[in-house]
């Protein structure tokens, strides 16, 4: 691991670290964005004629997504095949000067590309692999194919995700991915930790991450509750079972407010905020098990409070009392509210989507960390535009060499 560089007022963490990204479509590449955010060099290896999948996810207009944009940014794309001979030389030298390696193939794509763990490890023992898969390295399942989805579905997400009488449903986003990339950031940098603290006296330079672990690693007490006491948890839609007040309520102008009032003191509080004094003194209301107990009543009591005026005049109210509350948003109402701008969640860069450069919000870069706060440098870039820069300092490569790996894509 390299010293950090001095960036003056803003010392990014893992400036000096060097991440190689062997991956498409999300997790692999969600992780090394991570690094990327906080200084880390990270260098995305693609596919020639096309590259990252991601590229072409929810395109309604020109060469690439903003999808790709967004969790390409920070990094250098390198159009290489793996396959090839010239291909694996490259990644071997590359291999020699890099900290990070993250990949998100079936167990055993690198292997059969001569790229194991062990080959890298003796170019480097100081490597660290992150290895993200839909069932992880070992197992019986551990060579099925694995998406986020089937990951959600394995894990037990989308068996409790939607309406009671409908069929499963799924968050409207990669979380299956996005969390097992959060895990593998969490591994890496534990291991770069413990050398850092230790030495060389760490057993293992392997992050095993299995997609459906991430997902199933947040559901809380789901097994426990069943063996403890025979609870098979169902779809509920926006309520969470037990836990009352919880979800989402109508206001009178036709937007919604969800509020959080499951807590004792907060449950009072709410229902003084509404004018139920009476439920506000009952003081067999002040257990959860006793909330849930009377769930219809009490959300009937929220609704015709929140359905009698407009959701702003809900907020207000709300937030006088100290009870936690927040408007349902779309994306128009997340890139104009001056909370998330005041953040910095909200960044605006320019980027050709068609032919001429327009202005596109993106996301900010999270966590804070003040005087070593992430930045975006530049969006998910054009398909190799780093290719010949990166071989040519970091694999030694010459200018034949270079053509020749331009002429090895795949057709």
């Amino acid at each position: 691991m390299t010293e950090n560089l001095d960036l003056g007022e803003n010392n990014l963490p893992l400036a000096g670290i060097r991440v190689l990204e062997l991956g498409n479509f999300i997790a692999a590449p969600f992780a090394a964005r991570v690094f990327g955010d906080f200084g880390a060099e990270v260098i995305k290896i693609e596919r020639p004629d096309g590259g990252d999948e991601l590229r072409d996810w929810r395109k309604a207009r020109g060469e690439t997504s903003m999808l790709f944009r967004t969790i390409g940014r920070n990094k250098k794309s390198v159009e290489l095949d793996l396959r090839s001979e010239l291909g694996v030389k490259a990644i071997k030298k590359i291999v020699t000067s890099t900290d990070v390696l993250i990949e998100n193939f079936r167990p055993g794509t690198l292997e059969k590309w001569g790229l194991g763990p062990e080959i890298l490890s003796d170019l480097n023992p100081d490597l660290v692999i992150v290895r993200i898969s839909g069932y992880g390295q070992t197992g019986p399942y551990k060579n099925r194919a694995g998406f986020g989805s089937s990951a959600e579905s394995f894990a037990g997400l989308r068996y409790i995700t939607g309406e009671p009488d409908r069929p499963a449903g799924r968050a409207a986003a990669s979380m299956g991915d996005t969390v097992a990339g959060l895990y593998g950031v969490i591994g890496a940098l534990m291991l770069m930790f413990n050398k850092a603290k230790n030495g060389k006296n760490q057993r293992s330079n392997v992050v095993d991450v299995a997609l459906y672990e991430g997902i199933f690693s947040l559901l809380e007490s789901l097994v426990p509750d069943y063996d403890a006491y025979g609870m098979v948890r169902q779809r509920t839609g926006g309520r969470l079972p037990g836990v009352v007040p919880t979800g989402s309520y109508n206001c009178s102008d036709g937007l919604e407010v969800v509020i959080g009032g499951n807590s004792n003191s907060v449950f009072v509080r709410l229902m003084k905020a509404i004018g139920r004094e009476d439920l506000a003194a009952d003081e067999s209301l002040l257990t959860t098990e006793a909330r849930g107990a009377r769930e219809a009543e009490l959300n009937g009591a929220i609704e015709g409070f929140t359905g009698s005026m407009p959701l702003e005049q809900v907020l207000e109210a709300l937030e006088s009392a100290g009870v936690p509350a927040a408007p349902v948003y779309d994306a128009p109402s997340i890139a104009e509210d001056k909370h998330y701008i005041s953040r910095g969640m909200i960044e605006t860069h320019e980027v050709v989507v068609d032919e001429e450069p327009e202005l596109i919000r993106f996301p900010g870069v999270v966590p804070k960390i003040p005087g070593h706060q992430g930045r975006v440098n530049w969006i998910g870039p054009d398909l190799g535009a780093h290719t010949e820069q990166v071989l040519r300092e970091l694999a030694g490569f010459s200018a034949d060499q270079i053509a020749a790996v331009h002429g090895k894509a795949v057709k």
